[in-house]
């Protein structure tokens, strides 16, 4: 078997069947080709590697139902859906880092970490959490490895209720800043399932999240959403302690039944002995049974 994570390097793949008779296994990892980072002819380049991964796999593998959903319309291939595991994390006390390091942590905050990145409008929280001082953000991420996030840092780096952290890669560390946060702010805007979401969900933290589809799917519909500048805005000063909770527990119940890694291993397993018969017949995904009263 060959499992291939992405869809990148499938371009390759008519050749590859000329030379194996392995099953290949691709897990397409989101749509690429949507991210904004990317030029236009890479885009092209991404979108003809979907479609060689689409021909030539033997085994499709989504991360989310609208992504299998996108694969089952526009490839008429019924997919695998394998989402991801958090329960690799967990709470961990505030003891465990130094006060003097991350002075906020007194007081109560939001928390965000992720790739600094324009789909993950990054730009549209700092905008929002700048103009409201009394609940300091911080979020960790890779400022300073593009001209989006060193622009943002300049902008942002004297608001002093903004904590603008390099990416920290102690699991305590990041485990205690993140699960004794407020709340979780997460504004991915593409691919399918994030795996920091899915991780914050599991640590049962309030979640603000952007909205589109990949998210609500990821969420059952359950989550707090935004999409604007204006749209965070209103949810932070309207919150009360209750809808936190109320959404905190909601998250955690979710996590706990779809994002564990026993349940992710299983399904992994089952594509690795699944026939490499591709079914030919059209399929329709069941995203439409989740509604919004899910």
């Amino acid at each position: 078997v060959l499992l291939i994570l992405g869809v990148s390097g499938c371009i390759f793949l008519p050749f590859v069947k000329i030379f194996t008779d392995k099953k290949i296994i691709v897990n397409v990892d989101g749509l690429e080709w949507r991210r904004a980072k990317w030029s236009g002819w890479i885009k092209q380049f991404l979108v003809f590697s979907e479609k060689m991964a689409a021909q030539y796999a033997d085994v499709i593998v989504t991360d989310n139902a609208a992504l299998q959903d996108y694969i089952a319309n526009e490839y008429t291939i019924e997919s695998s859906l394998i989402e991801y595991g958090a329960d690799h994390v967990s709470r961990v006390a505030l003891e465990k880092v130094k006060q003097e390091q991350y002075p906020f942590v007194v007081d109560d905050y939001a928390f965000k970490v992720c790739r600094i990145e324009p789909e993950n409008n990054i730009h549209l929280v700092l905008a929002a959490f700048a103009d409201l001082k009394d609940l300091p953000l911080v979020v960790v991420g890779n400022w300073k490895h593009s001209i989006y996030g060193l622009e943002l840092l300049v902008q942002y780096a004297d608001i002093p209720h903004l904590h603008l952290l390099d990416p920290i890669y102690d699991q305590t560390t990041l485990n205690a800043l993140r699960s004794n946060c407020k709340l979780y702010v997460h504004g991915h805007s593409a691919g399918g399932t994030n795996p920091s979401l899915v991780e914050a969900m599991y640590l049962g933290l309030p979640i603000l999240a952007y909205d589109v589809i990949y998210n609500k799917v990821t969420t059952e519909h359950r989550g707090l959403y935004f999409s604007t500048i204006n749209d965070l805005k209103a949810l932070l000063v309207s919150l009360t302690s209750y809808d936190l909770h109320r959404n905190s527990v909601n998250m955690l119940s979710i996590a706990k039944r779809r994002y564990t890694w026993s349940h992710i291993a299983n399904k992994y397993e089952s594509a690795l002995n699944q026939k490499s018969e591709r079914p030919s017949r059209s399929v329709r995904s069941q995203i439409a049974s989740l509604s919004d009263a899910a």
